[in-house]
Parts: C-alpha cells; sequence; structure tokens
C-alpha cells in the first residue's frame, strides 16, 4: 500500500503557475459570494448555532433517529437497506439493479457513491453508469475523480472541457464558449435520461420523522433521473439524518449560502415516496462512520453538511488543487476525515493546513477543522507514524517556543547573520521550502523590540 503524499501532488499541480493562480482565484471568487449571502441574513451566527446543536444531538442519539427514519421510510412504501461498508453497499445496490434487469443508470451527483467507487464496481458487472451532473460528467469522460465535492471539475478551464467535449461528443473543438457546451451536454444527457432502466441518487438529508430523502441540486438532473425511470435507488451515510421536517430549513438556508453564495439551491427536491408504478430503496451506509462518535476530538466531523466552503477558504487547498489530497473528500474536511480513517495512507494531509482557522470560521456547522488537524499532527507524532526528519523539527520548533528568551536570542542572531549568507547556501538542495518561496528581508528590530519601544500602535 503506497502513502498518498500530498505535498508531491501538490507540487505536480503547482508547477503550472498560472493555472494555479486562476484555481486560487476561483475559488476565492466563490468565499467571497458566500461572505455577502452570509451577511444578508441578519440571524446567520445564530443559525449556525442551530445547526451545530440539531447535528450534535442528531450523532449522539443516531441509533434512535435511524430507526425512526426506517420505520417511517418503510410505511410509505420505501425499502430501506443497511450497509455496514463499502463492498456490502455496492453489492445491495447492484443486486436491486439486477433484480430489475437493469442495463443503464443515470447517477446525479453523489459523494458517498464515490467513496464506495460504485461506478467501476457497476461497470465492471456489464451496467452503464453515466454521471449526469454536468461536472461529474465532464470529469467522469476525462476518467477523473471530482477535485471539489461542490465543483467536481474546478480544476479545469472551459478550454479543456472543449477539447473534451470534443473527443467524446463531437464538439467543435475550437468553441468553447460555456453555453454552447452546456448545450451539446443537454442533448447528450436528455437522451441518456430517457434510455435509463433506474436512477441512483445521493442524499443531502433525511428526515426521521417524515421517512423521505431530501436532495438539493442546481441542475435538476436528480430530478430527471427520478422520475424518468421506473426504480429510483438514493444512497447516504447514516450522518445524513436530521429529526424533524422543520429542522431542513435551518440546513437549507445555510447550504447554497455556504456552498456558492445561492440564497438556495434551484431545486431541493423531497423523496417520500416511489413514483407512479415505481420503486424507491434507499441505502444507509456506515462505513466506518460510527467509530468517529467514539472519538471526542474528531466526532463533530460527522456534522459536516458538504458544502465545500472549508475548501474555497483554504489557502492550501487552494494553490495545491483538489487531487492533491488523494481522498473523496479534498481540503480541511477530507483531511481530517481520511487521516481519521487511515493515519498511516493519508498521514502528511493534517500537515496541509496552515492552522489559520478559517475553515473553522466559515464551516455552517461549527465544525472546529483547524482544532482537528492540530490534533490529528499530535496524534500521528504520538503513533510514530510521522517522518524522521519532521519529527526532529517539531521537537527543535517546540524546544525554541517554549523558551521566550531563546527564542528571543536565535531571532536575533538570525536577522544579523542571514544578510549576510550568500544566495547559493541558503537556496540548497536540502532547503525544501526555498526551493518555492524566497526569505523576506529581515527586520532590524523584531516585533516585541518594537512594542517596547511603543513604536507599534495596539489601539
Amino acid at each position: 500500500m503506497s502513502i498518498h503524499d500530498h505535498p508531491k501532488k501538490a507540487k505536480e499541480f503547482v508547477s503550472n503557475d498560472e493555472r494555479m493562480h486562476w484555481h486560487d482565484k476561483a475559488l476565492w471568487f466563490v468565499r467571497e459570494k458566500r461572505d455577502k449571502a452570509s451577511k444578508s441574513i441578519p440571524e446567520w451566527e445564530k443559525l449556525r448555532e442551530y445547526a451545530q446543536q440539531i447535528k450534535t444531538h442528531t450523532m449522539a442519539n443516531l441509533d434512535k433517529y435511524l430507526l425512526e427514519f426506517e420505520e417511517n421510510a418503510t410505511k410509505r412504501g420505501i425499502k430501506v437497506h443497511f450497509a455496514k461498508d463499502a463492498k456490502e453497499h455496492n453489492e445491495i445496490v447492484y443486486n436491486i439493479l439486477k433484480e430489475h434487469q437493469v442495463k443503464k443508470v443515470v447517477k446525479s451527483k453523489s459523494m458517498l457513491t464515490e467513496e464506495c467507487h460504485l461506478n467501476p464496481f457497476l461497470e465492471k458487472k456489464g451496467i452503464e453508469v453515466v454521471d449526469t451532473d454536468l461536472g461529474e460528467r465532464i470529469v467522469q469522460f476525462r476518467k477523473e475523480p471530482p477535485s471539489h465535492i461542490v465543483l467536481p471539475a474546478i480544476h479545469l478551464k472551459k478550454e479543456d472541457v472543449a477539447k473534451t467535449f470534443h473527443k467524446e461528443l463531437g464538439t467543435d473543438e475550437n468553441n468553447s464558449d460555456p453555453t454552447y457546451l452546456t448545450r451539446a451536454a443537454r442533448e447528450h444527457l436528455r437522451g441518456k435520461f430517457l434510455e435509463a432502466d433506474a436512477g441512483i441518487t445521493g442524499v443531502n438529508f433525511a428526515i426521521a420523522n417524515t421517512g423521505g430523502v431530501v436532495v438539493c441540486t442546481n441542475e435538476g438532473n436528480a430530478d430527471m433521473g427520478s422520475s424518468l425511470p421506473k426504480l429510483h435507488i438514493a444512497c447516504m451515510g447514516i450522518e445524513k439524518i436530521i429529526p424533524r421536517l422543520q429542522d431542513l430549513s435551518i440546513f437549507t438556508r445555510l447550504l447554497a449560502r455556504s456552498a456558492t453564495g445561492q440564497p438556495i439551491t434551484t431545486y431541493t427536491s423531497h423523496y417520500h415516496g416511489a413514483i407512479e408504478n415505481g420503486e424507491m430503496h434507499i441505502v444507509i451506509v456506515d462505513n466506518n462512520r460510527a467509530n468517529f462518535l467514539s472519538s471526542n476530538k474528531y466526532k463533530k466531523a460527522l456534522n459536516c453538511i458538504r458544502c465545500g466552503a472549508c475548501m474555497n477558504t483554504c489557502p492550501v487547498y487552494r494553490r495545491s488543487g483538489g487531487h492533491s489530497y488523494d481522498y473523496v473528500i479534498p481540503g480541511p474536511i477530507g483531511s481530517s476525515l481520511a487521516t481519521f480513517r487511515d493515519p498511516k495512507l493519508h498521514k502528511t494531509l493534517s500537515f496541509a493546513c496552515s492552522l489559520c482557522g478559517s475553515c473553522s470560521n466559515v464551516c455552517p456547522v461549527k465544525i472546529d477543522l483547524d482544532s482537528q488537524l492540530y490534533n490529528h499532527r499530535q496524534d500521528l507524532y504520538e503513533k510514530n507514524i510521522i517522518s524522521t526528519k519532521k519529527r526532529v523539527i517539531m521537537k527543535l520548533s517546540v524546544w525554541v517556543l517554549n523558551s521566550p528568551i531563546l527564542f528571543s536570542i536565535l531571532g536575533k542572531i538570525t536577522r544579523k547573520i542571514v544578510p549576510l549568507i550568500p544566495k547559493k547556501i541558503i537556496y540548497n538542495r536540502f532547503n525544501i521550502w526555498g526551493k518555492q518561496r524566497d526569505i523576506p528581508n529581515m527586520p532590524t528590530k523584531s516585533f516585541k523590540e518594537l512594542y517596547k519601544e511603543g513604536s507599534i500602535d495596539v489601539k
């Protein structure tokens, strides 16, 4: 089993400087939209607090609400299945499709099915699976995983899409007009919807006291996929449960504003049963989620509503790209989830963080992401999982930072000596940080010295 190396993958992404800055700018634009949308609601912080309380309460009583949901869904004629892991989830979905002699499936966005690798599993069984979200379809054509949970093709430019569509759909390779490309995708996907034998959707929220599920989209593809075929399969993680229908209003006000800066998603679709003469199944998956509940440090990660706000604000994600994380969910929340699930495999992800705290500040359900990533670093150190070089650096850093006197002395020495050292010596092959950045000019005095002199006004 090879270790997933974020620094190595990030290096590949930032090697294209123009693309890296474009990616950074595009995501910051979404972050700014989120800020404007949140400030338009005076009670925004109250909504965040309510959402946190609801999710925390639900996770503490998850067994109760899952059983309540199953009972109410079954009353509505929905068939509910429970899967302990990805393998069981895929087998349940396949057996349902096999029973109905399904050969063609249309699927709307579902990070759970990405996590379970459902597409390749079904394709090996001879079933055609078409992702119908526009971004998902683009990356499916390119045989790439999504690079963002809300904006799966954000790493691509319109010119990249034009080339992909030319190859797959026969469009004009030189026409990268978004309207032209979208219309081509729409025509292509309409045919797939009409041919489909079954539709698979994800789930944004599952309501315990009604037994129904809610799917939030901007393209309407979930509605097409669940209403044209007679068979609808909804796949969800156990953490998607909320207790009551009235709780939903809090999350729908937070979700789209946090994700894209919209007041609400274009479509907020409620499914409380199968279509006429149809059949509906819901597959509820654990896949190691329950393990989070026993951890005081990391259980809040289950509160995530998959808005992607932490990715849009994260300076590391914006500059390193989603694929550098080598996990189905990238960014700060993905780093915590992945490291908890398999610390050896994902030992570099908790260090792909500046600990600036911006992710926690924008999270609509107030997950303490920066604290979680800091705690992961301590856990990796204690378990002796991180490299010897990193352990030595961390020990030296702790030793220096724990001694104000030593810190001040070393600061003075560094400010005096570094300007005198030739650049060839500073930027040697062992200075990994120096490959991408220059050391700033050394100030003559430290902040502490200036503060003592009264040169800094802190008012």
